[in-house]
């Protein structure tokens, strides 16, 4: 089965900027948001983790298919604190390494893999579109996304996605405090090509990601917006390095060059 085409949001979207209806948009999902318990339970957890490991390192998991070149025996050894994304559990039959935190924040992925995160004891960072799939546990914060087109170095309120979960990541480990961060298996590049952000139904087998099975059999996915996410990338960047922080980019081969390049070796 070939990939099929479902949507391309760049004629589906609303032909006018209107900003009257993006402010009361805001304003209501963040309404809708803050009147559900939940809402506070997380807002209380995020603040407890706020600046918790200052001046650490971390490493970032993302899913591309280099992500398989890495020595995840020399991270688990080393002892620093590593965020897996998405469906980052894939490779759990692979190797006994598992990360310390997972984020997911795109909703197909969140439907997808919910089963796993409602039952795993990793602590999770999930969108709160997740409640409609996942309960509330002690391991889960929920986080709010806002369309605010901004890094959040306080997380505890809202986070824009900027096109990436890795920018979300990026995101919660400055919140936390991590000083230096390294990015590994971020090829920034993908085999299936489109238009940005389109849904799409995927194809028997996927390799864009490290696991063939990571959007493959027929679900559906979004292309990804590699121009914007370069732009939340250089975002964080700029953030990173004038709060005398870094990003380090360790990933084997791959396309992303907004960060300086390291082994994952001397990164450690």
């Amino acid at each position: 089965m070939s990939q099929t085409d479902i949507e391309d949001p760049s004629l589906t979207s609303r032909p006018t900027l209107n900003p009257y209806l993006t402010a009361a948009y805001e304003i209501i999902n963040r309404f809708k948001w803050d009147i559900q318990p939940e809402s506070w339970r997380s807002r209380s957890k995020l603040h407890r983790r706020k600046d918790e490991y200052a001046g650490q390192k971390a490493v970032i998991l993302c899913n591309g298919p280099s992500l398989l070149r890495t020595d995840f025996e020399l991270i688990q050894s080393s002892g620093v604190f590593t965020f897996g994304l998405n469906k980052i559990n894939l490779l759990f039959d692979k190797t006994n390494f598992r990360p310390s935190f997972i984020v997911a924040v795109n909703p197909f992925v969140i439907e997808q893999n919910a089963q796993y995160f409602e039952n795993t004891n990793i602590p999770l960072f999930l969108d709160t579109y997740a409640l409609k799939y996942v309960k509330s546990r002690p391991n889960t914060i929920f986080l709010h996304s806002s369309s605010n087109n901004k890094f959040a170095r306080d997380c505890s309120i809202s986070i824009y996605q900027g096109y990436t979960v890795t920018f979300v990541a990026l995101q919660l480990a400055f919140h936390m405090g991590f000083k230096s961060v390294a990015l590994v298996g971020c090829d920034h590049n993908f085999a299936v090509k489109g238009p940005a952000n389109k849904t799409v139904i995927s194809a028997e087998k996927d390799d864009s990601h490290f696991d063939p099975n990571y959007f493959a059999g027929g679900v559906k996915w979004q292309l990804p917006d590699l121009f914007q996410s370069e732009v939340s990338y250089l975002m964080a960047k700029n953030i990173y390095e004038a709060d005398g922080r870094s990003i380090i980019n360790a990933t084997h081969g791959g396309r992303l060059e907004i960060f300086k390049r390291q082994s994952l070796e001397e990164f450690l």
